[in-house]
């Protein structure tokens, strides 16, 4: 085998698929250590999460699953107020623009914590969690934080990152001791790292800016598929995930190892789910479709295995632990127990897709758009009524996979 077909093999969302199913598969079958699956369940969560996507788009006119829902959180259009900002360019370099916010901002988004609240100025609102990560990232992108020029603060570029520090950040993201922010270090390290993976290829990022993506994947043509997008995503930022996963020396990112997980070679027993990257692919097919550039192939991308989405399904009785006392425990990200609860989340989203686009009478509605109407509210939905919004389990989390 040679040294890079392991970890290419790992990139496909085909075999994260392959490897999820074959785990649900085995839960089904009543093999898992971890979880049983009631099927019974299934007809309530489509329901559900039917009932929940008409309550939020009347009209089903249902936008993708992406950063851009919550960067419009509370109703207000920040992408307008930056294009407003940005003036007169052409559609490429507002779509750079653009895509540096949304790998910023993705980078940033993990689980905030249940103290921390970010209060935006000029409007007065607070926000939390996710919606707080967005609403904060963008006022520190207009505030410059992340430019290494200041003649160009609308800006993501190595130099920026480069500049940053924890009390920088702290200060844009209105951290405090009593709004303290899970997982800060991990984000600003990832930040650090993408600073040194685009310095280190400047044939891709010539100006040091994430918004190159638009140009190396493509940007200039009509037509470009959404795997194009991740698999350049997964081979140029490998390095930037502090995952100690390796294969062949090659960073794995957000690989994980489960027994009961098999394929070829030194890919054997482990899990691969590319959370991270898979959200900022969706979060990019906005910019290039902006830009006049269409994406296909959008059902090649998975469910994102999260808390939201693998709560849902917790939530609503379809997976139970096996182990009465899990959701007392606190659990590593890279537990088999958790590891499985993320593989499970996969492959029985790709089976309640379908069912809900038929429950909606929109047959062949995509999984991004599922996933926004969606079963990621009804995770969150379940969660506020059952624990004032904390997730089922506990996950100690570096702020880089939930």
């Amino acid at each position: 085998m040679g040294t890079l077909d392991g970890p290419a093999a790992l990139r496909s969302t085909a075999e994260i698929r392959r490897r999820a199913g074959d785990l649900l598969t085995s839960a089904r079958s009543g093999r898992s250590a971890h979880f049983t699956v009631d099927d019974s369940r299934i007809g309530t969560v489509v329901e559900f999460v039917s009932s929940l996507t008409r309550e939020r788009y009347p009209d089903l006119d249902i936008p993708f699953h992406s950063r851009w829902r919550h960067v419009e959180a509370g109703g207000i259009d920040r992408r307008a107020e930056l294009d407003a900002r940005l003036g007169d360019v052409d559609a490429a370099e507002r779509a750079r623009t653009h895509i540096d916010l949304a790998v910023m901002s993705v980078l940033l988004d993990a689980g905030a914590g249940a103290d921390w609240y970010f209060d935006e100025p000029g409007t007065g609102l607070r926000f939390t969690r996710s919606e707080g990560l967005a609403v904060a990232s963008v006022h520190a992108f207009f505030g410059g934080v992340f430019s290494g020029s200041q003649e160009k603060p609308l800006r993501v570029d190595a130099e920026g990152l480069r500049l940053l520090d924890s009390a920088r950040l702290s200060t844009a993201f209105g951290i405090t001791e009593t709004t303290p922010l899970v997982g800060l270090d991990g984000r600003l390290q990832v930040l650090t790292r993408l600073a040194d993976v685009m310095a280190a290829r400047p044939d891709v990022f010539s100006t040091g800016r994430p918004g190159e993506l638009f140009d190396h994947v493509g940007g200039g043509t009509r037509d470009v598929r959404a795997h194009d997008i991740l698999t350049a995503l997964l081979d140029l930022f490998a390095p930037i995930w502090p995952s100690d996963n390796r294969i062949h020396g090659i960073a794995l990112g957000d690989c994980w190892r489960h027994r009961d997980v098999h394929g070829p070679g030194a890919t054997d027993g482990w899990m691969p789910f590319h959370k991270l990257s898979q959200w900022l692919t969706y979060s990019l097919l906005e910019p290039f479709a902006a830009a006049g550039v269409e994406v296909g192939g959008l059902e090649d991308l998975t469910a994102l295995p999260e808390y939201r989405n693998g709560g849902l399904l917790l939530d609503s009785g379809v997976l139970a632990t096996a182990n009465p006392d899990a959701a007392q425990s606190v659990w590593a990200v890279g537990d088999e127990f958790v590891v499985e609860w993320r593989a499970l989340t996969v492959a029985l989203l790709d089976e309640l897709a379908p069912l809900v686009a038929a429950e909606l009478g929109v047959p062949g509605l995509p999984l991004a758009c599922v996933l926004e109407g969606g079963t990621w509210a009804a995770g969150r939905r379940y969660a506020a009524q059952l624990r004032g919004g904390l997730p089922p389990l506990t996950i100690v989390s570096d702020g880089t996979v939930f």
